[in-house]
């Protein structure tokens, strides 16, 4: 559902500290939300998007 190397659309489901935002606010569902948190967690390893922000 989710790609990890489409850093645009991961930056729009984190909120401002970098952090995940949780279900009710991206209305996403279970399975949808499981796939933005592992392509998430893939860009953030490869070095894509950042761990924390500033």
């Amino acid at each position: 559902m989710f790609d990890y190397k489409d850093t645009q659309r991961l930056s729009e489901n984190v909120n401002t500290h970098a952090r995940i935002l949780r279900r009710t606010r991206t209305k996403l569902t279970a399975a949808g939300q499981r796939s933005l948190a592992k392509a998430i967690k893939r860009a953030r390893y490869m070095a894509l998007t950042p761990y924390v922000a500033r």
